[in-house]
């Protein structure tokens, strides 16, 4: 099992979700993140996620991926 860190990056800001996501392998790990970012995308804020990247660590704070909020959005029409 491991400990996950979330932080959110965009342009002009930067958040960090001070609560760890247990995760047991790195399939489970990109799917928590894919999961916290489709929650972000689906609630009712007036927020421009495009520029915005999820940026995930384990417990040592070593970034092990990134997922950019654009790869979730898909294509604007």
């Amino acid at each position: 099992m491991a400990q996950l860190y979330f932080q959110y990056t965009s342009l002009e800001r930067e958040l960090t979700d001070r609560h760890a996501a247990v995760v047991a392998n790195p399939a489970e790990a990109h799917e928590a993140a894919a999961l916290v970012v489709q929650s972000l995308i689906s609630a009712p804020i007036a927020e421009d996620w495009r520029s915005w990247v999820l940026h995930v660590s384990d417990d040592s704070g070593a970034e092990i991926f990134t997922l950019p909020f654009a790869s979730m959005l898909g294509k604007p029409h």
